[in-house]
């Protein structure tokens, strides 16, 4: 038998062996696990602290609310998936399956279970996915689905190796976050990421409401950290209240930030305010002792790459964001 045809059969038993159960249908018991695991390799590859979100999926398991799949090897769960509904959008929450298993064959497996009853689904626009790959990535898998796939890289920075900022005081000067600000930071979003390649992966982007759900969502929900006011600062035009930039932090594990928004209006790009922004994050996060920030960025967004880049920051990791229709 010919090396390629052996692979194949070998595929083809490995993936008879996985029995696919409704997530709806597990304990929390029976995922735990899984869960401590992929729990260790936020922590380790990532600096972040993943316990806030798997305390989430804990509750919904237990409620027997979440929807996805989980496969089972010998009675042992070797892999989950999860999805979220918002309104005629479907957003791939979470994948990942054990080291200990054969994780392509069981991550296709879950995958297309999951697209299967996504797509059943009447009125579904759109799939959202930015799966974080530990072991293995299922780029080639959404691709041939459809998906239209985005470079995205993870970056980290070392505040104790970054020295400290320099020079003259700007002439805009950065003010901390308020939450007067919800309503015009979230026009700011909109207008700053109109056009942009980030608001073909977020349509959230592409209205003010849409922004403003988005930062509801990084400032007052757990998934991308605790929200840090302290470390969030604004600009606003001169003689205006109109913000014109923005830097939002929060605290992923102890002692580490994370850069959930950083955008300058259009008409003010280019003059050096969003170093401005990201330097004071920085400092503010010195002060309070942090050591480490980090944060996403899309790999064609080159200037952004670029800034952060001569900042000190270091890309750690990679993955995609896919978008259905491509």
């Amino acid at each position: 038998m010919m090396e390629t045809e052996r692979r194949r059969l070998l595929r083809s038993q490995l993936m008879a062996t996985s029995t696919i159960l409704d997530l709806r249908q597990m304990s929390v018991r029976q995922l735990e696990p899984l869960l401590e695991e992929e729990t260790r390799h936020w922590r380790e590859e990532l600096h972040w602290d993943y316990r806030n979100a798997t305390e989430l999926i804990r509750r919904f398991l237990d409620a027997h609310s979440l929807a996805g799949y989980a496969a089972m090897e010998d009675g042992e769960a070797a892999g989950y998936s999860f999805y979220v509904l918002e309104e005629q959008k479907g957003l791939i929450g979470g994948l990942y399956v054990s080291r200990k298993y054969p994780q392509e064959q069981i991550g296709r497996r879950l995958l297309e279970e999951l697209l299967f009853n996504l797509r059943a689904i009447p009125h579904l626009e759109r799939i959202e996915a930015q799966l974080m790959p530990f072991g293995c990535a299922m780029d080639q898998a959404l691709g041939a689905h459809g998906f239209r796939l985005y470079g995205r890289l993870f970056m980290l920075l070392a505040i104790s190796d970054t020295p400290p900022a320099a020079g003259p005081a700007p002439a805009m000067r950065p003010e901390r976050w308020h939450d007067r600000f919800f309503e015009p930071c979230a026009r700011l979003i909109h207008l700053a990421y109109t056009d942009h390649v980030d608001s073909e992966i977020n349509d959230q982007y592409q209205s003010a409401a849409g922004a403003l759900r988005f930062l509801k969502n990084i400032i007052l929900l757990p998934g991308c950290g605790q929200f840090l006011p302290a470390a969030s600062f604004l600009l606003r035009a001169p003689g205006s209240n109109e913000l014109i930039g923005a830097v939002l932090s929060s605290e992923v594990a102890p002692r580490v930030g994370h850069i959930t928004q950083i955008c300058v209006q259009p008409g003010f790009q280019g003059q050096g305010l969003g170093r401005k922004l990201i330097l004071a994050a920085i400092e503010a996060l010195r002060e309070m002792r942090f050591g480490k920030l980090t944060l996403t960025v899309t790999s064609a967004n080159t200037p952004a790459v670029r800034l952060y880049e001569t900042l000190g920051f270091r890309t750690v990791k990679t993955f995609s964001a896919a978008v259905w229709p491509a």
